[in-house]
């Protein structure tokens, strides 16, 4: 068996083992990390060798700590990173270089549509009727996006956000609120195969699907970070908010993930707040006095214009993994337009929590 976990922030890890008598055997640790002592990589396999294949990744981690000699240094290398690369080998995770991706990137669509074309072709990724796909979204009109839990009154304020031409719509993954401005905003899916993010945490999956984007943006110039749960962090600021749906496949099959990312490429604060109506409670948990200060954009922060950040992102997806431009079917564009009119475009959707 063979599983691989790139560190967030740090280094890959690879490992080989095999199962013998519901045991680890004949596991092998490699990667681009540094260790010393050099002794010190014998001691991560001995740790591991005859561990029952049970074991979590923090049991399997703890089993590495406790073995490693006091004066052993890692570096792009974490004894949880071991952990998690061994329970993909056993959940035989499948790789970002197994898959041949598909690129989306169309013309401007409305909010709601947006909405129901991630759901559409995720559940064809989870079908197998369709490749792992990135797409790319661009905003026909501005739009605050609230998470599938969110109250609505809670976080929206209604005269601001007609005032100031808000659709408001909800999406399928949990989350916090989007405040959304067409030539303001980045914002990206990836609908994957399960078997990417398996062997990984809810949380771990988040820092994975996160990886390449915080490569891009280090092509730019831009330290970024995964900041848990679900932000994308610069010593500046804040830049983008994650969230995730998991959607189950039919008939027993393959299910997939959705994960999506928008991105600030410029912000107008004082018409955010506004529209959403952002607690003290929530500032305070982020260390901040003022809404003004979280999200730190990209248009400051890179000197680029919006579709030169978007291009230099999925150039740097398609060095990284290979990366083939498609589209939206027919047959998926007609479902998302029949959810639209069912679903996302309804105001019992809109307000499912009030």
């Amino acid at each position: 068996m063979h599983g691989e976990y790139k560190v967030p922030n740090g280094k890959l890890v690879v490992v080989d083992l095999d199962v013998e008598e519901g045991v680890l055997r004949d596991v092998r640790v490699a990667g681009d990390f540094f260790l010393e002592p050099d002794e010190a990589i014998l001691s991560i396999d001995g740790a591991l060798e005859g561990a029952p294949a049970s074991t979590d990744a923090a049991g399997l981690a703890a089993r590495i700590t406790a073995a490693l000699p006091e004066s052993a240094v890692m570096f792009g290398l974490t004894a949880e990173g071991v952990g998690i690369a061994v329970r993909r080998a056993l959940a035989r995770a499948t790789e970002w270089s197994d898959y041949d991706w598909q690129l989306v990137h169309t013309e401007a669509q409305a909010p709601a549509l947006h909405m129901a074309l991630d759901e559409v072709l995720t559940a064809e990724v989870a079908a197998g009727r369709r490749a792992p796909t990135l797409r790319v979204w661009e905003w026909a009109s501005p739009a605050v996006v609230i998470g599938s839990f969110q109250s609505l009154r809670n976080e929206v304020d209604p005269e601001g956000a007609a005032r100031h031409g808000m659709t408001v719509v909800r999406r399928i993954s949990g989350g916090g609120a989007m405040f959304v401005e067409p030539m303001s905003t980045i914002t990206y899916s990836l609908s994957v195969p399960d078997s990417l993010v398996s062997g990984l945490t809810f949380a771990d999956s988040y820092a994975y699907l996160d990886d390449w984007v915080l490569g891009a943006l280090g092509d730019m110039g831009i330290k970024a970070w995964y900041q848990p749960l679900n932000d994308i962090a610069t010593d500046a600021g804040k830049i983008a908010g994650a969230a995730q749906k998991r959607v189950v496949g039919t008939d027993g099959g393959p299910g997939a993930v959705l994960h999506h990312v928008t991105m600030s490429y410029d912000i107008d604060a004082d018409k955010m707040l506004e529209v959403l109506r952002i607690g003290k409670e929530k500032l305070s948990d982020k260390g901040t006095r003022s809404a003004k200060k979280r999200v730190d954009p990209l248009r400051r922060q890179t000197g680029l214009a919006r579709e030169a950040v978007i291009e230099r992102m999925i150039d740097s997806f398609r060095t990284r993994y290979g990366l083939t431009r498609g589209g939206v079917t027919a047959e998926e564009m007609a479902r998302a337009e029949e959810l639209v009119r069912t679903k996302f475009g309804t105001a019992e959707w809109t307000a499912r929590v009030p």
